[in-house]
C-alpha cells in the first residue's frame, strides 16, 4: 500500500472517537510489556513509554491533540473511579494510618513548605519570570488540581500541567532508587514521600512495588492536593514579600 493510501486510511480512521481510545490502549499495553520484559526497571516506566509512543504516533500521523482526545477522554473519565478505588488498600492499612496520622501531616506540611520555597528560589536565581516561578510551585500536585491552583495564584496552568507530569515521571523513575540510597526501608515512609512529591504517576509505581507503599502514596497524594490548595497561596505570597 502506498503512502497516499495509508494517509487516506488514517484520515478516515481518525474521525472515529474509538481511534484515540484504541491507540492509547495499544501504547499502554506495549509500554507495559516492555516494562515487564525489563524486570519492571524504573527507566522503562509504563507512563513514560506510553507518553513517548503517543507523541510519536500523533506527530507521524499529523493528528491534532483535540482530535485524539475525543476518544482518549473515555480513559480520562475513569481517573475519577480509579482515584476513589485507592481507598480500598488504604482502608486495609487503616490502623497504621491512624497511628501515623500526625507525623504524616507534619512531614507533609514541612515538605510542601521547603519544596515550594526551594523551587521558587532556584527558579528566581536562574532568571525565571514571576509567572514561571509561581507555575513551578504547584508542580508536585496531581495535574488537574495543580492547574486550578496555578490559575488562582497567577501561574500558567498549561505550564504547570506539563511540570506536574514531568515531576510525576521523574519521581516514579528515580524516587524509590534515592530512597533506597538513603537506606529508608519502611514502606509507609516511602509511600508518603513518593505520593507527596510525584502524585498519581509515582503512586502507580509504588503500587507495583508494594501494596502498603501504594496505599500510603495514595493517601499522601490526596493530602498533598488538599494541603497545597490551602498552603500555596500563602507560601507564594510570603516568598514574594521576602524576596521582593
Amino acid at each position: 500500500m502506498q503512502n497516499t493510501d495509508l494517509q487516506t486510511l488514517w484520515v478516515y480512521l481518525s474521525t472515529s472517537p474509538l481511534t484515540g481510545l484504541t491507540i492509547t490502549l495499544v501504547a499502554y499495553l506495549t509500554a507495559y510489556t516492555l516494562h515487564r520484559k525489563t524486570g519492571t526497571h524504573p527507566l522503562t516506566n509504563t507512563v513514560l513509554i506510553s507518553v513517548i509512543l503517543l507523541i510519536l504516533i500523533l506527530e507521524v500521523t499529523d493528528t491534532e491533540y483535540a482530535t485524539y482526545f475525543e476518544g482518549a477522554q473515555f480513559i480520562h473519565f475513569l481517573l475519577g473511579p480509579v482515584t476513589v478505588a485507592l481507598a480500598i488498600p488504604l482502608f486495609q492499612q487503616f490502623a497504621q494510618v491512624k497511628r501515623l496520622f500526625i507525623p504524616i501531616i507534619l512531614s507533609m506540611v514541612i515538605g510542601i513548605t521547603v519544596g515550594t520555597i526551594a523551587v521558587m528560589f532556584i527558579a528566581k536565581l536562574l532568571g525565571a519570570d514571576l509567572a514561571t516561578q509561581i507555575s513551578l510551585s504547584a508542580r508536585s500536585v496531581t495535574a488537574p488540581v495543580a492547574m486550578g491552583i496555578a490559575e488562582k495564584i497567577g501561574g500558567i496552568p498549561s505550564l504547570t500541567a506539563v511540570l506536574a507530569v514531568l515531576t510525576g515521571i521523574i519521581g516514579a523513575v528515580l524516587g524509590t532508587h534515592y530512597l533506597n540510597l538513603l537506606k529508608i526501608k519502611d514502606n509507609s515512609v516511602k509511600g508518603i514521600a513518593i505520593g507527596n512529591s510525584s502524585h498519581g504517576i509515582g503512586t502507580a509505581r509504588a503500587f507495583t512495588l508494594n501494596t502498603s507503599m501504594g496505599a500510603f502514596a495514595g493517601l499522601s497524594m490526596a493530602l498533598a492536593a488538599l494541603l497545597n490548595a490551602l498552603m500555596l497561596p500563602w507560601l507564594v505570597k510570603g516568598f514574594l514579600l521576602v524576596t521582593g
